[in-house]
């Protein structure tokens, strides 16, 4: 008679080990803001958000924005909206992202740009008020509130 405990034993081995990891499913992360700055050579805006993802995760995030370059002027933006890719978890929206743009724009204007860490980019437009005129490089950081 053969023993059948080394079989049993292999297939309860077999039963608990852990499963295969399954390929984590890119999020749809949506951002709304408000923010406000100057710039006078050196631009500067901070303001607030929120980040919500189609998995139920919301943040409550600040945001500020840095830079040099050729610019001047005061902006204010109200209702923003941005759309981020290549996130698997809302920490992937978190950081510092790089930035350049051009913009002009007086009492009422407009501004689209997208901004990118990393794998991950966020695509952001708004409307506002104020006046500006220039060329920015820097940065644009995104952290918990």
């Amino acid at each position: 008679m053969r023993p059948i405990l080394p079989a049993a034993v292999a297939v309860l081995i077999a039963l608990a080990a852990p499963s295969p990891a399954r390929a984590a499913k890119e999020l749809d992360c949506r951002m709304t803001f408000s923010l406000a700055g100057w710039s006078a050579f050196y631009k500067t805006a901070s303001g607030n958000g929120t980040v919500s993802c189609s998995n139920g995760q919301m943040m409550d995030v600040t945001i500020e924005t840095k830079g040099g370059g050729l610019t001047f002027g005061k902006s204010e933006i109200r209702d923003g909206q941005g759309k981020f890719s290549a996130v698997y978890d809302i920490e992937n929206v978190l950081g510092s992202y790089a930035t350049a743009g051009a913009h002009a724009g007086a009492v009422n204007s407009a501004e689209a740009m997208v901004v990118t860490k990393g794998p991950v980019s966020l695509a952001l437009s708004g409307k506002g008020q104020g006046w500006d005129l220039g060329v920015a490089f820097g940065k644009f950081t995104i952290s918990r509130r």
